[in-house]
């Protein structure tokens, strides 16, 4: 099991406040950061109660959950 936290905030602490702001100003942003902390309370579910999974499964949704920080991330920076 693995125990790492992967939350918006922990993962760019530096960006705290933009995010803040961001998710109250840009509804895609929003979206994005709803559907980032899904798939990581997913991920985090699935690793926490030795759900069966495979290994293509599960490495798809970290993909999935990297593409949505790096969106993220961009929209950060653009701002």
């Amino acid at each position: 099991m693995h125990d790492e936290k992967h939350d918006l905030i922990r993962e760019l602490p530096e960006y705290k406040e933009k995010i803040h702001e961001m998710k109250e100003s840009n509804a895609h942003f929003r979206k994005i950061f709803d559907e980032y902390h899904v798939l990581t309370k997913d991920i985090r579910h699935l690793e926490s109660q030795d759900i069966p999974v495979t290994d293509a499964h599960f490495e798809e949704l970290k993909k999935k959950r990297l593409h949505y920080k790096d969106e993220l991330f961009t929209m950060l920076n653009a701002a």
